[in-house]
């Protein structure tokens, strides 16, 4: 089950996204989270947030159980796609969920372009995560090949952001 934080960390970032409906289900607890659209435009719109707890009961025997057709609501950030990576490119992934931003500010120069040569110490975006901007080190040495990510998209954990081709 997620802890109390992360739960929260989740609510405020599906608040500042376009993200109306999210559930998350792991170890038989379920939670899902929607947003009122009641009021489009408006500022502070409601938000309900409703967590709900599983417990597997026992069958009896002889028990057809038959489910709805669940449909799927997907509304995230686009994830980058499915390709054929090069076995010699080092990824850069997100260590945590949040929004990246390549560049320090919205007049700031990028972090790091296609490109640039990087070491591990280099600085190559921001990912924020309720208010808290974490600087993401390259962590390898090499050139910035791809930038797989936009400008304010929202990252998941492990979310590939860079391709860098390593010396």
């Amino acid at each position: 089950m997620l802890k109390i934080q992360e739960i929260r960390e989740i609510i405020k970032l599906i608040d500042q996204s376009s993200i109306e409906k999210f559930s998350y289900e792991a170890d038989g607890a379920k939670i899902v989270l929607k947003k009122s659209n009641s009021q489009k435009g408006a500022v502070g719109a409601e938000t309900v947030h409703t967590v709900e707890q599983r417990v597997a009961l026992p069958e009896p025997a002889n028990v057809e159980v038959t489910t709805a057709p669940q449909q799927a609501e997907v509304q995230a950030a686009p994830v980058a796609e499915q390709q054929e990576v090069d076995t010699s490119l080092h990824q850069i992934t997100s260590p945590m969920v949040g929004t990246f931003y390549a560049a320090a500010s919205p007049e700031a120069e990028a972090y790091a372009k296609v490109g640039d040569k990087v070491t591990p110490e280099s600085i190559v975006c921001i990912v924020e995560a309720m208010k808290l901007f974490n600087e993401i080190e390259a962590e390898v040495s090499g050139e910035i090949v791809e930038i797989l990510v936009k400008d304010g998209q929202l990252v998941e954990y492990g979310h590939p952001l860079f391709l860098v081709k390593a010396n």
